[in-house]
């Protein structure tokens, strides 16, 4: 059982297991019922993501500084008691079930489901290393 890190919208691969949207927002003009069906996800989970004016942060970050003072903000966001409690249930929960979490960025080095990635391995979370 793995759990994997993806860009929502992606085609899914054998095994993936359910899709966990970690954004603050829904795709726009996609209807609710089509969101599995396109492959966006299959449940939203905007705990998860990084709160308007960090996401902010990370998109305005042109430099390897800004970039990290994009991820100490978030991190600081995932350490509130129920955000760490969430990352510790799926980092138990992909020792025994498949699943993927992911966002829309098209570049993962570039976005907060690799700052998501990092706390998730420090829980001790079995990813899929392809």
């Amino acid at each position: 059982m793995v759990m994997r890190v993806l860009r929502l919208g992606s085609p899914r691969v054998e095994g993936e297991g359910i899709r966990i949207g970690t954004v603050r927002r829904p795709p726009r003009g996609v209807p609710k019922a089509d969101y599995a069906v396109q492959n966006w996800y299959d449940v939203w989970f905007p705990n998860l993501a990084p709160s308007p004016q960090t996401v902010q942060l990370g998109q305005e970050a042109k430099t390897p500084a800004q970039w990290a003072a994009f991820a100490r903000k978030y991190r600081a966001e995932m350490a509130t008691p129920e955000n760490s409690h969430a990352i510790e249930l799926l980092a138990t929960l992909s020792h025994q079930n498949n699943f993927s979490v992911g966002c829309y960025c098209e570049d993962e080095a570039h976005c907060h489901r690799s700052v998501l990635r990092e706390l998730l391995i420090e829980k001790g979370a079995k990813f899929d290393p392809a």
